[in-house]
């Protein structure tokens, strides 16, 4: 997993140590401790008690640390020692059925897993000519992605919706459903009252199975959410490593660009856009970039993003969707109407979908995408009972097939169709919107 020789010459001896010096807001200035951006140190409190921490940043002369939890009795001249220089974390196999926190610590109750392995913490990404294109589709299980936004193995796309849309259930449905080997789900700065939720609800007993589960709730440090996104990563770059299909979730790259401005701004950044600092713009890509494909596996990505007041174009929502290739928007209009997934098809694309499907699939779902636009220009017309039957073709085409179209498009939570039978009902439809003339004696 790990170029040794690589690791040991950016380790830094263990035992660098230094003092406390002061306390500002969230951030501790030591002093002594010379050490990189990103180490893991300790700081050894009164009576003892033990913190970790992380270094953040350097200002005059000092290290900057955001600790992992409450500082309640660290004070000045209090020693911090050096963990790591290069965090590295254990996986393996036995992570399979188990959920873990930010620092691969058991949640469920059950003995911890034996990990033979060990990875880097914040691998770089795949270089550009190292990636091999993609060209085979991966189901999800869901009729409308894998019909009309056809996703294929090792693509990155992000699911942006607003609060209480259905991200979280549409997430728990594809892992359950996906082709892929292995999933990883990662739950950043969620509800605590959530997560159960998600795990037997949404995700249940034979989506646990083949997953891991890593969980950072809303209530831990900026830091442990920003950990649990690149434990994460991580985890799914050590079974592509394998060989292996993986089917990458993460809920949401939000509140992990959130943790990312908590850091920046406690160490002093200067806020740019929204009063997120630049390092949090830099910070997005170097995560989203690490899923993909190899030579060797492929880790397939979804991304929800939590847009402010259903605005897509906010910072955070722009920036991913301009990384990533593509998107798939929840629309509140369509769930309020009880259509479910609540997929706005016509705001949605996937870049890679011409890539992984047939001519004959291409067409067909073209022609039911014409059917959904032709619908939503003339809908108010046609609701209020104005529009004249015979004014326009492809509208009288659109209202006839409308309830195919819904029935194609609508499913439930514990519905999964497999990929092959999506596209023979695409198929069908475009069949049925182009039927053969029938020559008459």
């Amino acid at each position: 997993m790990i170029d040794v020789s690589e690791q040991v010459a950016s380790v830094l001896p263990y035992g660098v140590s230094g003092r406390v010096s002061r306390i500002v807001g969230l951030t501790l200035s030591v002093v002594g401790l010379p050490v990189p951006v990103g180490s893991r140190c300790e700081i050894v409190g009164s009576g003892r008690r033990r913190i970790e921490a992380d270094v953040v940043g350097f200002r005059d002369g000092e290290t900057l640390l955001l600790p992992s939890g409450p500082v309640d009795g660290v004070a000045p001249g209090d020693h911090v020692e050096l963990r790591s220089s290069s965090p590295t974390v254990a996986v393996g196999r036995g992570l399979l059925g188990r959920v873990v926190d930010a620092h691969g610590r058991v949640l469920d109750g059950e003995a911890a897993p034996a990990l033979p392995h060990r990875t880097r913490l914040d691998r770089p990404p795949t270089a550009p000519l190292s990636r091999p294109r993609i060209d085979t589709p991966l189901g999800t299980g869901v009729r409308a992605i894998d019909g009309l936004l056809t996703c294929g193995r090792g693509q990155r796309l992000g699911i942006f919706a607003g609060s209480g849309v259905g991200k979280s259930t549409l997430l728990g449905q594809m892992a359950r459903s996906t082709t892929a080997d292995v999933n990883v789900v990662v739950l950043v700065g969620e509800r605590g009252r959530e997560v159960r939720e998600f795990l037997e609800r949404d995700l249940g007993p034979d989506g646990l199975a083949r997953s891991v589960v890593v969980v950072a709730t809303g209530d831990e440090p900026a830091l442990a959410r920003i950990r649990a996104a690149r434990f994460g990563t991580a985890i799914a770059e050590s079974f592509r490593d394998e060989g292996l299909d993986v089917l990458l979730v993460m809920d949401s790259v939000t509140r992990f660009a959130l943790a990312m401005r908590e850091v920046g701004l406690a160490a002093g950044e200067p806020p740019a856009t929204r009063g997120y600092p630049p390092s949090v713009f830099a910070a997005l890509p170097r995560l989203l970039e690490r899923s993909g494909r190899t030579d060797r596996g492929s880790i397939t990505a979804f991304y929800t993003v939590l847009v402010e007041a259903d605005d897509t174009n906010e910072p955070i929502a722009d920036t991913v969707r301009g990384i990533l290739d593509g998107h798939v928007v929840l629309s509140r209009k369509l769930g309020e109407r009880g259509h479910w997934p609540a997929i706005d098809v016509l705001q949605s694309v996937s870049r890679s979908m011409n890539d992984v499907v047939t001519p004959a699939h291409r067409e067909a779902a073209g022609s039911v995408r014409e059917l959904l636009a032709a619908y939503e220009e003339s809908r108010d017309l046609v609701e209020i009972g104005a529009y004249q039957q015979g004014t326009n073709e492809r509208t009288d085409t659109a209202i006839r097939m409308r309830d195919a179209v819904e029935t194609f498009l609508r499913q439930t939570p514990d519905d999964s169709t497999p990929f092959d039978e999506t596209a023979a009902l695409l198929a069908q439809l475009h069949a049925e919107r182009h039927p053969a003339t029938v020559p008459t004696d």
